[in-house]
């Protein structure tokens, strides 16, 4: 049991070594925040809610596993080399690649209804 216990730490202060020293990741805190506050807004179903989540969470995984594989390359690498470059340039396109989806399926999913709220308040 005690075991299990120091997992979850050990994965919460990974968690909070990632938004403590990664500044994308307070961006995606903020995005994420922002989205879930307009769903609300815009009274998603669940179906809306469920690929929302999905696209998020793969846009924080991909975050989470670009920043263990950054603290591995330094690790095995410290010095600069063009392999090191290549992978830590890698890492860090995955995770554009997810926030491109998100932004797609959040405008997707979350832009008519916005923008019917918006011309609404704005009449």
């Amino acid at each position: 049991m005690l075991s299990r216990l120091n997992s979850f730490k050990h994965a919460f202060a990974g968690w909070w070594h990632v938004l403590k020293t990664q500044p994308n990741a307070k961006i995606h805190a903020f995005i994420s925040v922002a989205v879930f506050v307009v769903g609300l807004w815009v009274e998603l179903n669940r179906y809306e809610w469920a690929l929302i989540t999905i696209m998020a969470v793969i846009v924080w995984m991909g975050e989470f596993i670009n920043t263990a594989l950054e603290a591995i390359v330094d690790l095995a690498s410290p010095e600069i080399h063009p392999l090191a470059k290549i992978s830590k340039d890698v890492g860090a396109a995955a995770v554009l690649i997810a926030a491109i989806a998100a932004v797609i399926v959040g405008l997707l999913i979350l832009g008519p209804p916005l923008l019917e709220k918006v011309i609404a308040l704005i009449r």
